[in-house]
C-alpha cells in the first residue's frame, strides 16, 4: 500500500485501497452478487438456484424449475436493474438464465 500523509484515513478508505492494491475486486464482486441475488430475489427463489456464477458483466443463473426460469425470463431486465441498484453500480449488463 501507498504510504500517504494523511494519517486518518477511515477503515472503508484503508480496506478499498487493500482491496485495489491486491486486485480482489472481482473474486468480492463474485461473493457479492450471490448474496445480492439471494436477498433480493427472496427464499422462494433461492431454494430453486442452483448455481450463481458471475463472468465479466454477464451473471449465470442456474434453476432447477423451467417454469421459474421461464417465469423469470421476462422480467430480465427489471432484475439487472434491481440487483445493480443493490450493488451500488452496474456489475451486471446482461443475466442469462439455465
Amino acid at each position: 500500500m501507498k504510504k500517504r500523509n494523511n494519517e486518518n484515513m477511515s477503515i472503508s478508505e484503508v480496506l478499498k485501497e487493500f482491496v485495489d492494491h491486491n486486485k480482489l475486486q472481482k473474486g468480492l464482486d463474485k461473493v457479492t452478487v450471490k448474496d445480492v441475488w439471494n436477498q433480493q430475489m427472496g427464499p422462494a427463489i433461492q431454494k430453486y438456484t442452483t448455481a450463481i456464477k458471475l463472468e465479466g458483466s454477464t451473471l449465470y443463473i442456474q434453476l432447477s424449475s423451467s417454469v421459474l426460469r421461464e417465469e423469470l425470463s421476462y422480467g430480465r431486465e427489471k432484475i439487472i436493474k434491481m440487483l445493480n441498484k443493490e450493488l451500488g453500480r452496474e456489475l451486471v449488463k446482461k443475466l442469462v438464465l439455465r
